[in-house]
């Protein structure tokens, strides 16, 4: 069963698949969703369009990098 709620587990699942499967790797979206499991290959897609756009804006100044407590 898949949702649009991403658990930390889950997104940690993410993005070690991302690093394993890069852009040019076939049935990308499918692999990666196998990694995470309980998504769907579009809902893995969306998620990654939604953190390049993150990282885009972060880039740009649009949104401030966040200061972590030491």
């Amino acid at each position: 069963m898949s949702s649009s709620h991403w658990t930390p587990k889950q997104n940690k699942l993410f993005e070690k698949a991302l690093a394993v499967y890069d852009k040019d790797a076939p049935d990308r979206w499918e692999k990666v969703a196998a990694a995470v499991s309980d998504k769907t290959p579009e809902e893995v897609r969306r998620q990654y369009e939604m953190l390049v756009m993150d990282v885009n804006y972060i880039e740009s100044g649009q949104i401030p990098i966040p200061e972590y407590s030491r």
